[in-house]
């Protein structure tokens, strides 16, 4: 009998966590290492909120135990704010709040799942989602996408993976790793095929305000309103409002999976921090017009590393549309000799990158795409161009 269970002894590291945590390292022991692997904007949290926090750190009210399930008040106020954003009617007894995006992603899975129940994970794929189905009993049913198709799953590619043991498709617009995001049309088609087959739809929508260009972002349920008693909604506010640290996300959906994934919270982590919680009021209740300067300067980098990656030999690279990530492909680049090395792999290829060059980046096998990798343009202009210049001349040789 082993000393740690199986279920959990099978979890695979954080790709995306380890990469960043390695750049760290190097960092302090003083390597100039620039790192485009952690998914975190590189803004402050912005100063209205930071004062909401510090105002409630003072309120003995926010020293105990509150509800498991959130504030009444900000389980309210992301019921309005889905509105506002969505144009998704729910209440608050449909709101969860979580210990972040990972923790609403968890818990949906394990109030909906079934040992052995499937769910269909489209790739490229953020590195959590097949853990969190896999720690409660499910199965991931991988569907490949790839630039030819803008990265996104089509009705056929998902009506192939189908089977009777099918329950729950993720679906994830804007994507990370890809930066990929559906049309209208698009959503609309892959909604209503899940809705005659009577499955489960978990879409995460954590970058819906982080689009460029003319490209508009779409809730499914929204769109296919017949999915809404069959669909929850993850969200969280660490992409839009700078908030990564602060750890609050929150699940949106039917009222008595909610209430069930409170009763599982209750018992795994009681209530989220309550100054945390203070901290997202404020968010959510607050204007967008910080969020906008943010996108703004994302479009710019956005811009600029797809520039700079299309002139690498070797080095192809889709549009991003969303989010704050590229992903190119740098198959063209394997098997040659760099640093005196010959990497067969984006794995063993991002090892040389990050030994010869100091540059961290993430290797498309983390997210179920070998032959890519991912680059996050939430860190400085500087920087940015000094990474991408810096993996170009070592691509150069």
């Amino acid at each position: 009998m082993g000393r740690i269970s199986a279920r959990v002894a099978a979890v695979t590291e954080s790709a995306t966590l380890a990469i960043d945590a390695k750049a760290k390292a190097l960092k302090a022991a003083g390597e100039d290492v620039i790192g485009f692997g952690a998914g975190e904007p590189d803004f402050p949290t912005p100063a209205h909120i930071v004062d909401a926090a510090a105002e409630a750190c003072r309120d003995p009210k926010n020293h105990r135990y509150t509800p498991a399930a959130g504030l009444p008040e900000l389980r309210q106020a992301v019921a309005d704010k889905t509105r506002r954003d969505s144009g998704l009617e729910v209440k608050a007894d449909q709101v969860l709040v979580t210990n972040g995006g990972k923790h609403a992603v968890y818990n949906t899975f394990a109030t909906l799942l079934d040992e052995g129940d499937e769910v269909l994970l489209p790739a490229p794929y953020w590195t959590t989602y097949p853990e969190a189905v896999a720690l409660s009993g499910g199965v991931s049913v991988v569907v490949p996408t790839d630039e030819t198709t803008g990265f996104r799953a089509t009705v056929d590619q998902l009506e192939a993976a189908l089977t009777d043991r099918t329950k729950v498709l993720l679906f994830v617009s804007p994507s990370n790793p890809t930066g990929a995001v559906y049309s209208r049309a698009e959503i609309e088609a892959v909604g209503r095929w899940a809705a005659e087959h009577d499955l489960w739809v978990v879409t995460d929508e954590i970058y819906e305000h982080l689009v460029y260009g003319d490209t508009e972002h779409h809730s499914m349920p929204v769109v296919v309103p017949e999915l809404t008693d069959r669909c929850v909604v993850v969200n969280g506010v660490a992409k839009t409002y700078a908030m990564t640290g602060w750890r609050v996300g929150w699940m949106v959906g039917p009222a008595d999976v909610i209430a069930a994934s409170a009763n599982l919270q209750s018992h795994a982590t009681s209530n989220v921090a309550n100054v945390s919680q203070r901290a997202a009021l404020a968010a959510v209740t607050g204007d967008l017009s910080a969020v906008d300067e943010m996108r703004a300067i994302y479009d710019r980098r956005r811009r600029k590393m797809l520039e700079m990656l299309l002139d690498i030999p070797g080095v192809e690279c889709a549009e991003p549309q969303g989010a704050f990530y590229a992903f190119p492909s740098f198959k063209g680049t394997l098997g040659r000799d760099i640093g005196g090395r010959t990497p067969r792999s984006t794995l063993e290829l991002a090892e040389v990158i990050l030994d010869e060059a100091k540059v961290a980046l993430v290797p498309g096998e983390a997210f179920g795409a070998p032959g890519y990798m991912r680059l996050s343009y939430a860190l400085g202009d500087d920087d940015l161009v000094e990474g991408v210049t810096r993996v170009a001349k070592l691509l150069a040789g």
